[in-house]
């Protein structure tokens, strides 16, 4: 590990590892490798929509005023490229994330979007997961279990480093029918990442002051998500399955721990439903804040009500990811915002929050955490 100098703090020589970045795939990736009968409802980008969320351009849309250049794009999928940025930012290591691909779950049609998803899984695992450096994940086709079953065996025989799934599926993750999935994916030892704004509209509310609400109500899907697999058996249920959130923040995790154990044990006194049901099904050994911080994590860039909640939600929840190469993550400093947020934190907690955790999860390898890139 390098060592610090008496100009630079100690949590900036750790090497960092971000767990959360992002590739811009080729304007052409699924024109150009769906079967011919599905490249009409070819993806070919995202545009900002009228109300703060993102639109997908399909086919034969018009890209758009704000479409980038195809040689920017590029560039995110250049390992030199990014070697550059760890270099000056003080990373070892990057879990990768689709950008367009995170609008695949709004294609309505199952075949397509099963077709849709292995293409970016083949295209990732030929381009940047062939360093050790970069841990990318795959997405998982939903409209059909047996398509979600067969995509986490190829990403895992591809040597990808995550397991994509969204926000909402149809039906609800608490759902039955998904129990083999939740198998598929713990008997794999990759985490399911889940990340903002995924597989829903972002259409909360129009209007003045939509554009940030609508953010705010995107990240509430977290805590919802969360509550929903620690209360229904989710996690007690398949203990080695880790569930990372990714844009959510942090602040959320401490007030939703405590606000699910109060419940339950409220909800415990009531007995039965006047339908004789009981309000708590199933009745688990631990509470839901047990297995939530046992098994879900959450990336932020720069959230200190968060890293002030450690004492309530503990240290391994807490995942540092700089969000490049997108204008609202860290870089070019993030060194300065890490530094900042540790201030606070002892040396092991800040180890794990900015490094370990993240590399523990997704991987990483000792000799890429113990030598520059």
């Amino acid at each position: 590990m390098p060592m610090s100098t008496q100009d630079e703090p100690v949590i900036a020589t750790l090497g960092l590892v971000s767990g959360d970045a992002h590739v811009n795939e080729p304007r052409n990736l699924w024109r150009d490798n769906l079967p011919e009968s599905l490249r009409s409802q070819a993806m070919r980008g995202i545009k900002p929509g009228e109300h703060g969320d993102w639109e997908l351009i399909l086919e034969g849309d018009a890209l758009g005023e704000h479409a980038e250049a195809e040689s920017h794009r590029v560039k995110m999928a250049d390992p030199e490229h990014r070697y550059a940025m760890m270099r000056e930012e003080g990373i070892v290591g990057e879990c990768i994330y689709p950008t367009t691909g995170l609008y695949v779950w709004l294609l309505p049609d199952a075949e397509v979007q099963a077709a849709s998803c292995r293409v970016y899984n083949e295209w990732i695992a030929d381009t940047l997961a062939r360093s050790p450096r970069f841990k990318c994940a795959g997405l998982v086709p939903t409209w059909r279990v047996e398509d979600a079953v067969a995509e986490v065996q190829f990403i895992k025989e591809a040597g990808l480093g995550g397991i994509m799934i969204p926000a909402v599926a149809v039906p609800d993750w608490n759902h039955r029918q998904w129990t083999p999935f939740w198998k598929a994916i713990e008997e794999s030892g990759l985490p399911a990442v889940v990340h903002q704004g995924t597989g829903h509209s972002m259409f909360f509310y129009r209007g003045p002051g939509a554009g940030v609400a609508n953010l705010l109500a995107t990240q509430s899907m977290a805590p919802r998500m969360s509550g929903l697999l620690a209360t229904s058996g989710v996690l007690a249920f398949h203990p080695e399955l880790h569930v990372v959130f990714v844009e959510y923040n942090i602040g959320w995790l401490g007030w939703a721990m405590d606000t699910l154990d109060f419940y339950t044990d409220a909800f415990a006194r009531y007995g039965t439903t006047g339908a004789g049901k009981k309000w708590i099904n199933p009745e688990l050994p631990e509470h839901p804040s047990f297995y939530i911080r046992r098994q879900i994590h959450s990336t932020f860039q720069d959230d200190p009500v968060g890293i002030h909640n450690i004492r309530f939600t503990g240290p391994d929840s807490l995942i540092w990811g700089s969000d490049y190469p997108h204008g609202e993550g860290t870089y070019p400093n993030s060194k300065t915002i890490v530094n900042r947020l540790a201030e606070e934190l002892d040396p092991a907690t800040a180890a794990k929050v900015f490094r370990e955790t993240a590399a523990r999860l997704f991987h990483f390898s000792d000799e890429v955490l113990t030598t520059p890139v």
